[in-house]
């Protein structure tokens, strides 16, 4: 995990789009490959579901950090306004 951490902390936002990209692929053909024949350790599909998570949030962590606080703010009022729509 902590490997896992420093992988992603040197790599760029379009590098972690490509590999996000590349997993979910693996992804949706370890799923096929498993309803047709099934795999040796399905735990592996939840395991790569969890690390996409991981980079989808690390790509989201690194687009509010580069938001401007004009910018954040009217997120925080878009979110306000769905919280009151419920």
């Amino acid at each position: 995990m902590a490997k896992e951490k420093l992988e992603l902390a040197d790599t760029d936002v379009a590098g972690l789009q490509a590999e996000i990209t590349s997993m979910v692929n693996e992804y949706q053909q370890m799923k096929f490959d498993h309803a047709v024949k099934g795999l040796a350790n399905p735990l592996e599909i939840r395991d790569l579901r969890r690390k996409i998570a991981r980079f989808q949030t690390e790509v989201r962590q690194r687009e509010l950090a580069e938001m401007t606080p004009d910018q954040l703010a009217t997120r925080s009022k878009l979110l306000a306004r769905r919280r009151r729509q419920r």
